[in-house]
Formats: C-alpha cells, sequence, structure tokens
C-alpha cells in the first residue's frame, strides 16, 4: 500500500493547478493531510484567505483520503460541504481527511482544516465516486 500512497502523491503534485497553491501532500490508509502556506495572492478584499483555498484544501485531502483506498481507479468528488468557521491571513493551513464510510463505489469522507495555531478555521464532507478513470502513468500516477 505505501507504493500506491507515494503514486497518489507524485500525482498530485504534478495536477497543473497545484503550480499557483504550492501545496503539499501525504497519504495514508484512509487518510490525507494537505498543507498551504498562506500567500496574500489568496487573499479576498478583507485580507483573509478566501473560501476557494479552504474548499481546494478540504477537498484535496477529503479525496486523497478516499483514492488512498481504492487502487486501480480514480475517484470523483460527487458533492463536499464546506463550513467556515474562522478567518486565516497568515501562516500555514493544514487539511486533514479522513473516510468514515466506503462501499463497493462510493466513499465518504471528512476534512477539517487547521491553522498555524492548530484551531480549526473549517470543516467540510464529501462523497466520492468511482470512476472508470485508471491509475496510470497517462494521468501522472507512477
Amino acid at each position: 500500500m505505501t507504493k500506491h500512497y507515494r503514486k497518489l502523491e507524485r500525482m498530485y503534485s504534478r495536477a497543473p493547478v497545484n503550480d499557483f497553491f504550492r501545496p503539499s501532500l501525504s497519504v495514508g490508509g484512509g487518510r490525507a493531510e494537505v498543507r498551504i502556506a498562506v500567500r496574500p495572492e489568496f487573499f479576498h478584499a478583507a485580507s483573509a484567505v478566501h473560501g476557494a483555498v479552504y474548499f481546494k484544501a478540504m477537498d484535496d485531502a477529503a479525496f486523497f483520503a478516499a483514492n488512498s483506498l481504492v487502487q486501480k481507479f480514480f475517484v470523483l468528488t460527487v458533492g463536499f460541504n464546506v463550513y467556515l468557521t474562522r478567518p486565516v491571513s497568515e501562516g500555514e493551513m493544514k487539511a486533514v481527511g479522513q473516510v468514515v464510510h466506503q462501499s463497493r463505489r462510493l466513499l465518504l469522507a471528512e476534512a477539517e482544516l487547521f491553522d498555524s495555531q492548530g484551531r480549526q478555521i473549517a470543516r467540510g464532507n464529501g462523497s466520492f465516486m468511482l470512476s472508470n478513470i485508471r491509475l496510470d502513468a497517462e494521468i501522472g500516477y507512477c
């Protein structure tokens, strides 16, 4: 399984969207962590991180927690609920995702987002389904 986790991490780091956000990912069995350093480019008009970055961090953490349990296919986010609980404007954001339910084609995962002081700044939950997209070198899984 460890080989699968490292391949998921490499696939994530190669995704073009991550050139802008510059996150890091750590994957384990049914769990994943995403870290993103806060930068002014993420701010809305009130000088705090926009909710879109909160969503990205939590969706990525929950998604990779889910895909850590699936070795042959890429999972897809079907839905994701976000609850913003505190603004952040400095330091690092850490999202922790964990699978809470798995059936044959559906996985449910929760995510929490923390600031550098360990305070929760958001939480969310998502549903993920197996796709027909194979995990292979063509999509960066190598």
